[in-house]
């Protein structure tokens, strides 16, 4: 028998009304609904709106909150992160994963986009904690050319896995970048993906230094180089993308692909200003919003980079009318959900049911005469009250199941990691 979940009196586009959820999709959506046997929330004095999808992301980083602070991307990958990287589990990666699902549950969101290690122990936490994921084979060559053992085997066990039967979790491509893959795995990943249909996941144009030394090895920029084979489409994800020229705009906007804007984690490396006004509002990429990994955000709260992206946006242009709410909450919501094939962002009959529940008698949410720009400018997660993923309760009155284990855990794997 299929369960049935009913949320009574609850504000929807201005107006009050009742959500019905059948199994994992909402179908009804009316005042006065009744349903004999569904479970019902007490829906008065709060909106539902739809949660976050985090298109950018290393999950298990959480692990390495706080690990190294303050210092240019490439001394902070090569001398710090890469070699705590190098003695993490897989087991340490389930463990991060589970906090860092804590974590997105908290702060509403109920999709990540992943490229990490042990991808194997990422799908483990994911089907755990109950999210949907995009989880990444990962792409990075050695000295010879050839991809890491370690990524190769855990490549292949992660497709053993296979897409998830419940739809939730989904593989995809996730080479690393430009400067870390060769040039003959990239134009494998493009064919793949041209056959199997997943999304390509790539870092693009992060800092001024990949773009300088991707034009001195192959004469263009990296958006131009991937493009040159084939990687570039509708189901590539570019994470980053800050330092874009007009030409790679046009190609991206062509292209149709997706850009994963990440300002706190840009903001925090100084990787640079990325081009909103030209890029989205005159060049029509289509964008969504990510948060990157924890060691260089670090946290994983949409709602904190709905603001800065908005912000980014009206000073990157000097327009205060630029990064509109409407658009950024598009971004962080529906445009996420779209780049990955789920068919969800929205709250509608017959989509996939994935919902929040925010609290309006907040002091964060009040006055409440505009829900987007009080969403945007001033919640935080303390507004979050019920969190609704596939049909299924994550969080009601901000209780999470099994909340103090996952703490445990963590704190007990970063004093391994202090210790090695």
């Amino acid at each position: 028998m299929m369960n049935s979940l009913l949320i009574r009196n609850v504000r929807l586009d201005g107006g009050g009304t009742d959500v019905l959820i059948e199994g994992n999709r909402f179908v009804r959506i009316a005042p006065g609904i009744e349903c004999e046997g569904a479970r019902v929330i007490d829906g008065s004095g709060k909106a539902i709106v739809p949660p976050f999808y985090n298109t950018h992301m290393h999950a298990a980083m959480t692990l390495l909150r706080g690990y190294a602070d303050d210092m240019e991307l490439f001394t902070w990958l090569n001398d710090y992160v890469w070699p705590a990287e190098a003695k993490l589990t897989g087991d340490d990666i389930r463990i991060g994963t589970r906090l860092a699902a804590l974590e997105m549950i908290r702060t509403g969101t109920v999709f990540f986009n992943d490229m990490y290690w042990y991808q194997p122990d990422t799908v483990r936490a994911v089907r755990e904690m109950g999210l949907r994921a995009a989880v990444g084979l990962l792409y990075i060559s050695g000295s010879d050319g050839e991809v890491l053992e370690r990524n190769r085997r855990c490549n292949e066990e992660l497709l053993e896995l296979g897409d998830d039967s419940s739809g939730r979790i989904s593989v995809t491509y996730a080479p690393h970048a430009v400067y870390t893959v060769a040039e003959p795995i990239l134009r494998a990943v493009a064919e793949d993906s041209a056959r199997t249909g997943r999304v390509i996941h790539i870092h693009a144009s992060e800092t001024a230094r990949e773009v300088e030394e991707c034009v001195g090895a192959h004469g263009m920029s990296p958006v131009a180089y991937l493009d040159s084979l084939g990687v570039l489409g509708p189901r590539t994800v570019l994470a980053h993308a800050v330092h874009l020229s007009d030409e790679d705009i046009d190609i991206i906007r062509e292209r149709k692909s997706w850009i994963s804007h990440c300002p706190c984690s840009n903001f925090k490396l100084a990787s640079g200003q990325f081009r909103y006004h030209k890029a989205v509002e005159l060049g029509g990429c289509r964008f969504t919003l990510g948060t990157d990994g924890c060691a260089s955000n670090n946290n994983l709260s949409m709602l904190e980079e709905m603001k800065f992206a908005a912000l980014s946006a009206k000073n990157e242009s000097g327009e205060p009318t630029a990064g509109r709410d409407g658009d950024i909450l598009h971004a962080a919501t529906r445009a996420g959900a779209e780049a990955f094939g789920i068919d969800a962002g929205l709250i509608g009959e017959g989509k996939l049911a994935d919902a929040l529940l925010v609290d309006l008698a907040h002091p964060l949410m009040t006055p409440d005469y505009h829900l987007a720009a009080n969403l945007v400018y001033s919640a935080d997660s303390s507004v979050i009250d019920t969190v609704i993923c596939d049909g299924r309760i994550l969080m009601e009155n901000r209780r999470i199941d099994g909340e103090e284990e996952i703490l445990a855990d963590a704190r007990r794997a970063c004093v391994r990691l202090r210790n090695l």
